[in-house]
């Protein structure tokens, strides 16, 4: 899994499978990528693995909010 992709996904990039906001990018091996949100990129990442060139995963991002949120 490569995780060099930029720019990171922002609030604007949503989940192809159901519009939540995105966590995850694969860009395809035959062009084009794809944006999941955690549950739906954990779900299909074995198939993403061998047809991504590149996959990009912010889903850690999910757990650092929880915790601002907790702290607050």
């Amino acid at each position: 899994m490569n995780t060099t992709l930029a720019p990171s996904l922002s609030a604007m990039d949503r989940c192809d499978r159901c519009g939540a906001q995105a966590y995850i990018r694969a860009r395809l091996n035959g062009g084009g990528e794809l944006l999941f949100c955690a549950h739906h990129g954990r779900q299909h990442l074995p198939q993403l693995q061998e047809q991504a060139s590149e996959i990009q995963d912010e889903s850690n991002r999910l757990s650092a909010k929880q915790s601002e949120d907790a702290a607050r």
